[in-house]
């Protein structure tokens, strides 16, 4: 995979960085998650001209009753407290951080993915994307998925590791080193200027 990204065709997407998601992973991990890793990118795309979005998990009451029991979405939605996953509760809201400014994507997901429950695959072919960049809350989780989501779209797949995060350690630096680079680019926010720079030299 070239390194050279297209600003005009390239999306950087901020995935589950919500209050309550930034906060259990610090809980789980015992270490910040990387907000400002995230602030970086967002701000690094904003100045290259490039396209930013924002991805959360909020579920209506009609959505979190419908999640089955048996699956493991499911447990993990009946584990939460009673609507604290809705879309109006305050943990539900972006973290302010890495919030939504006006021109952005802005979807809201009621599974784990960032494309099967949204109309993201169609936003962003509208927009012209072709190349996605991943940060995101937590690396088994919606990093993981999405990677795999946004390769079957046949998307050009980067991600931050530097911007995802993961309450085992260990799970995230197998998933960085091991899982994605076998259809993303691994790397980090720091390298990002020239990415998006490089289509222009």
């Amino acid at each position: 995979m070239t390194d050279q990204l297209d600003p005009t065709r390239t999306v950087v997407l901020v995935m589950d960085y919500q209050r309550s998601i930034v906060d259990a992973v610090a809980e789980r991990s015992g270490h910040p998650a990387p907000v400002d890793a995230a602030a970086r990118a967002v701000a690094t795309a904003r100045a290259a001209g490039a396209l930013v979005g924002h991805v959360r998990v909020a579920l209506t009451d009609d959505e979190a009753a419908a999640a089955p029991a048996h699956s493991v979405f499911g447990r993990a939605v009946a584990a939460r407290p009673a609507g604290s996953m809705h879309p109006d509760h305050p943990g539900a809201a972006f973290d302010p951080r890495v919030a939504p400014e006006p021109g952005d994507v802005v979807v809201r997901k009621s599974r784990v993915g960032a494309f099967s429950t949204t109309d993201l695959d169609a936003r962003l072919r509208a927009a012209g994307v072709t190349t996605v960049v991943l940060a995101g809350l937590s690396t088994s989780g919606v990093v993981l998925t999405t990677v795999r989501e946004a390769a079957d779209r046949d998307f050009r797949v980067v991600v931050f590791g530097d911007a995802c995060a993961d309450p085992r350690a260990d799970v995230h630096d197998v998933l960085l080193s091991t899982v994605f680079p076998s259809q993303a680019l691994v790397t980090t926010t720091d390298r990002l200027p020239g990415l998006l720079g490089a289509a222009h030299r």
